[in-house]
């Protein structure tokens, strides 16, 4: 996108916020950088340069727009659309992968050397992954000084630099302000609860927050999730520690609160939530492409800006995968609380009524199999699945190839189309993930005059990619989907 001059310009002119994450404005004359819908007077064009990333604006010499706050922006959605090096670099990046275990850790992760990623990296975006990193720790620290009281210091480390000096000097080259100024302008009341940060998240118009909210209200495991005083909430497992986070829907942004044991694990939490809610999605780009299909066109014009409800943990949503095989979703429901209750790790929740992180899979690779309320063979595919979680033979994290993963889940026991199908759409978060076999799937086909055999599914959505996921979503709308009683 940034390399067609003339269509950032028009976007830039029309302020059009559809583009806000997915390039950048640099302005040469002022050195400034802003989003695409910056509300300012556009600057003209031959003052004008795009880059892909903040970091690459960074590195050029510019800094942020005061007014736009262009850091804020929802992440590009080039990032989930596609499985490739460059995406899943950014994915392990915004994952805290670079702070933690440096480049040598992204390319391990990755499977690349560090020179072909740089090589990759530079080439796409104008910015290496330590470039990269290093713009998410200054946009951390700047939430960390406006909205909260938390020492200089503190957030310096908290927000993954290695020293006061690194996080002083990225501050004043970044925002042209240093942080006790930032906070000195900063408008936000600051929360008073130690370890708590109150924020918002950002996401592209139109957003449906029904199907996003409802099902992640309808599916929760008791202990670990809850639907509270108009809040969906739940447990974190993270890095350096655990978190509680109450998301709450907005007409302009989600409404995010975390309770943190480790201020270092922000970064990661609010990148994880981010990715569970499907916020940096381009929901115009997606209803356009269904809305060219007459018989989905009502559903998408009845209600716009479907997301497709993901997972802050990959593990733990093939977990429930399996115990989702074939029973209805409270029995499901019911299966996982067992488990939790049995191998999950404690944690207090004074809010609410959280108990619980979900149990890890080398919690349960060693569980009795005799203990499983659960037929024989699903006692065994469950067992072989967290075993190879475990021993690192299966990866689902953001670092995973998507038809790799698909691949290695097919070849497990008991893992038929659906169960692998649901795993790629709701942990992996391939957009293209489809499931016809779901009888949700074929019985709001039918109703509504689409071919309604897996088949004859699959051939007429050809024409819904690379959004198959998201016409999934407006089919189940249609359908209670109470049960999934098709094979595995």
């Amino acid at each position: 996108m940034h390399t067609d001059f003339e269509r950032c310009v028009r976007a830039v002119q029309a302020k059009d916020t559809r583009f806000d994450g997915v390039f950048f404005t640099a302005v040469k004359t002022t050195r400034i950088y802003c989003r695409p819908g910056c509300p300012v007077v556009p600057p003209k064009p031959r003052n004008m340069e795009f880059y892909a990333s903040a970091a690459a604006c960074q590195q050029a010499g510019f800094r942020a727009c005061k007014r736009c706050r262009p850091d804020t922006s929802p992440g590009s959605p080039e990032w989930n659309q596609r499985a490739d090096l460059t995406a899943r670099a950014m994915r392990l990046i915004g994952d805290g992968v670079v702070d933690r275990d440096g480049v040598p850790g992204l390319a391990r992760l990755l499977g690349y050397s560090e020179r072909q990623i740089e090589r990759q990296l530079l080439a796409e975006l104008g910015a290496g992954p330590l470039a990269l990193a290093r713009a998410q720790r200054a946009q951390t620290a700047r939430l960390l000084v406006e909205t909260t009281g938390l020492p200089m210091a503190d957030i310096a480390f908290a927000a993954g630099f290695a020293s006061i000096r690194a996080f002083n000097d990225t501050v004043r080259e970044v925002y042209a302000l240093t942080p006790s100024e930032l906070r000195t302008r900063a408008p936000h009341s600051r929360t008073s609860t130690p370890g708590a940060l109150t924020l918002r998240l950002p996401f592209r118009k139109p957003l449906n927050p029904d199907n996003l909210f409802g099902h992640l209200a309808a599916t929760a495991v008791p202990g670990v999730e809850e639907w509270r005083d108009g809040s969906y909430r739940r447990t974190l497992r993270l890095p350096y520690g655990h978190g509680i986070v109450s998301l709450t829907p907005g007409p302009d942004h989600i409404g995010c609160r975390l309770v943190l044991t480790d201020q270092r694990d922000l970064t990661v939490a609010i990148s994880r939530c981010r990715r569970m809610l499907d916020l940096d999605a381009d929901p115009v780009a997606v209803d356009d492409r269904l809305r060219a299909d007459p018989l989905l066109a009502p559903l998408v014009d009845k209600a716009p800006g479907r997301r497709v409800p993901r997972t802050v943990d990959e593990a733990e949503f093939a977990v429930r995968a399996v115990l989702g095989q074939q029973v209805s979703t409270a029995a499901a429901r019911t299966h996982a609380a067992r488990l939790v209750l049995a191998h999950g790790e404690p944690v207090e929740d004074p809010e609410g009524g959280l108990t619980h992180l979900f149990p890890t899979p080398g919690a349960l690779a060693s569980l009795d199999p005799e203990s499983l309320a659960l037929p024989r063979s699903r006692r065994a595919t469950l067992l072989t699945l967290v075993r190879q979680l475990a021993d690192g033979e299966l990866t689902l994290g953001p670092e995973s190839d998507w038809d790799e993963a698909r691949a290695r889940l097919t070849a497990l026991p008991g893992f038929g189309p659906w169960t692998v199908e649901a795993i790629a759409m709701r942990a992996l978060g391939d957009p293209d993930a489809f499931l016809p076999t779901d009888l949700g799937m074929r019985r709001a086909a039918k109703e509504l005059g689409l071919p309604h055999t897996p088949a004859a599914l699959t051939a007429r959505a050809a024409a819904w990619r690379p959004w198959r996921a998201y016409a999934t979503q407006y089919l189940w709308a249609t359908d209670d989907h109470p049960i999934n009683f098709l094979p595995a």
